[in-house]
């Protein structure tokens, strides 16, 4: 199992969603812990990036020497913001 590390952007995203879809992301989230990609996993330009979809919204992250799961944004799936917020952390 990877340990965790959720950015501040991305617990602050988190914080302000709906319970029901809180409840969906961290689901998700469990399951990238345990089992580092799943199936619904596209890797991001520049290949040690990836994303993921659940429901409306769309988590990036990367896994650090096998050990360390770090989720740096999470965001709605239907605009591009996300994409764009995630170029200015790059």
């Amino acid at each position: 199992m990877l340990k965790l590390q959720l950015s501040k952007k991305a617990q602050k995203f988190l914080s302000a969603v709906p319970a029901k879809h809180q409840k969906q992301l961290a689901l998700k989230i469990m399951d990238l812990k345990q089992y580092g990609h799943v199936n619904d996993t596209v890797s991001l330009k520049g290949g040690t990036w990836y994303r993921v979809d659940v429901g409306e919204y769309r988590i990036i992250y990367t896994i650090e020497e096998q050990q360390l799961l770090i989720i740096s944004l999470i965001g709605k799936r239907n605009d591009d913001d996300v994409y764009k917020k995630f170029r200015r952390l790059s």
